[in-house]
């Protein structure tokens, strides 16, 4: 397990994931387009500075941050608030194709976002909203 949070650690590090080897290249997103896609997270998660956590944790600024630390936010999964890994733009782009396959011990309850560029748009709106 500690093998495998460092090899994860270094990965995102180089904003490298080997997990999706066919969907390497992310494309360039859309931020309008990816607010609407992200109506669908806000059951759990919000990305404005001002709002905080709900049932998952906030997501303003969440690129450069260590997974499962963010202060006040409690109820992370015993792997994420173990993790030591970095969010950047290209992990969480390989992540949500499919979270459950890519960490079983995670408690976001999500099937992910299959369609790359639907993922693009979502991430270039949390890039934005996070500004």
């Amino acid at each position: 397990m500690r093998a495998c949070l460092l090899l994860l650690s270094f990965l995102s590090l180089f904003g490298y994931c080997a997990f999706a080897q066919d969907e390497m290249h992310m494309p360039e997103g859309n931020s309008d387009r990816g607010r609407l896609i992200f109506g669908q997270c806000r059951t759990c998660h919000y990305p404005e500075k001002s709002v905080g956590h709900n049932n998952g944790p906030s997501l303003h600024q969440i690129f450069g941050k260590v997974v499962g630390s963010q202060q006040g936010f409690d109820y992370y999964s015993d792997f994420f608030a173990k993790a030591s890994f970095v969010w950047t733009p290209t992990f969480m782009f390989h992540w949500l194709a499919n979270p459950m396959q890519m960490f079983p011990e995670s408690t976001m309850m999500s099937l992910g976002v299959v369609d790359p560029q639907e993922r693009a748009d979502l991430i270039a709106y949390l890039v934005e909203a996070s500004e």
